[in-house]
């Protein structure tokens, strides 16, 4: 099979998010942060006064066109103490799932970038050893090989042999040796569907959805791409998971899907690998030992890169949902979904950096993060008065923090 990629699929992770509502709150649902009765930062009257020894600035004045001095709202949490384990604010909705952890949380004492990213994750399942006869095609094509490829593939794909099919629709796809021709790949997917490659089922299934090349056809997609899930083709059933949520919004959709989704995430789909944790985590009746495994899930998709995975793992980890707290670990999913560019991960690590929670506190950083989300359009009244209240020497660090960083990222 040539098509390995989750990327590839027709439908992504927005389209199962969206599947969810109606469901209890998840990650990204915490716009713009968090709510004013789970506030992670305390109104400014309620704050004890600054620590001067911390590195705050002086509280700074605002004057009104009438000239009646305002005091704006200030922050101080930069006082280098644990915040009491029943006082750490979450930063899911209220009403989240899960337990604290036992034992006295207090601020990372300072760990490097791989302990904070060392979650152990279960090994992927081992490849099935190929036991067929081995492809000259095939193994001119993974060398490189192009035209000896076409060479040996094509007389094969004109006899009807449906892996020599398939590898001649892909070589004309990506016009790999040969000039691009879309409309030639389109012909060679459907005569490889038709004799029954699930590779090509898959590809050609999306041909047909989006009516590129081919003439658009719903229904004959639609049967393709189980044909292609039910014989094993990880995309396929990841696609095919899709649809069936599409088409039955809730949770009957999404218990429809599940089956699919579980053999496409054991695979390595990313993508329905963070299906399946929400799945687990938020719908009714699923048994307590897959329910148990949904952060499993969830941190695989973390791991490959999926920055809505390493967002809510953020939060779980912080919040303790799904099992128990490890708010250095938590820091950590939700520093790298930041670096990915995750608006919301910025916002909430801004909100991590004033509360010392997994980390050291640390303004200019908590200044940078807010700076970036800020810029992206994510409004945070309880940031706009942190931010007012360090100094313009720290404001002046923090932007710059925040222009190298938009900058490194192009």
């Amino acid at each position: 099979m040539l098509d390995r990629s989750p990327r590839l699929c027709l439908f992504s992770a927005a389209l199962f998010s969206v599947s969810m509502a109606g469901l209890p709150a998840s990650a990204q649902d915490a716009l713009p942060g968090v709510e004013p009765d789970t506030a992670i930062i305390a109104p400014a009257d309620k704050q004890a006064p600054p620590d001067t020894e911390a590195g705050t600035e002086p509280e700074d004045d605002a004057t009104s066109e009438t000239g009646v001095t305002a005091k704006r709202g200030r922050i101080t949490p930069f006082n280098g103490a644990a915040l009491p384990e029943n006082e750490i604010p979450a930063l899911r909705r209220p009403g989240g799932e899960g337990k604290p952890a036992d034992g006295k949380i207090a601020p990372s004492g300072g760990v490097n970038v791989l302990e904070r990213m060392g979650v152990a994750l279960p090994a992927l399942p081992a490849e099935k050893p190929f036991e067929g006869k081995a492809d000259d095609a095939y193994g001119a094509f993974q060398r490189g090989y192009y035209l000896t490829a076409m060479e040996l593939a094509l007389p094969r794909a004109q006899l009807g042999d449906a892996s020599a099919q398939t590898l001649v629709a892909e070589i004309f796809a990506q016009g790999l040796g040969v000039p691009r021709k879309p409309k030639d790949a389109a012909f060679w997917y459907g005569q490889a569907a038709a004799s029954g490659d699930p590779s090509a089922m898959f590809k050609y299934a999306i041909l047909l959805m989006e009516g590129r090349d081919v003439p658009r056809d719903k229904a004959r997609s639609e049967e393709l791409m189980k044909k292609a899930a039910d014989r094993g083709n990880a995309s396929a059933q990841f696609n095919y998971a899709q649809l069936l949520v599409a088409d039955q919004p809730g949770q009957a959709g999404l218990k429809a899907a599940m089956p699919y989704y579980e053999k496409s995430a054991v695979q390595g789909i990313a993508d329905a690998q963070y299906a399946l944790s929400q799945i687990y985590l938020n719908v009714d009746g699923i048994p307590d030992d897959k329910r148990a495994r949904a952060r499993e899930w969830l941190l695989r998709a973390a791991a490959a890169g999926v920055d809505t995975a390493q967002l809510d793992a953020g939060i779980w980890l912080v919040d303790g949902v799904g099992g128990s707290r490890n708010l250095e670990q938590g820091f950590g999913w939700m520093l790298r979904a930041a670096n990915s560019g995750n608006v919301v991960a910025q916002n909430k690590l801004s909100h991590l950096y004033i509360n010392a929670i997994g980390t050291r506190p640390n303004p200019v950083e908590a200044a940078k993060w807010y700076v970036l989300s800020r810029r992206a359009g994510l409004k945070d009244d309880d940031l706009e008065d942190f931010y007012l209240g360090i100094g313009e020497a720290q404001q002046k660090a923090a932007r710059e923090a925040a222009n190298r960083f938009r900058a490194v990222r192009g």
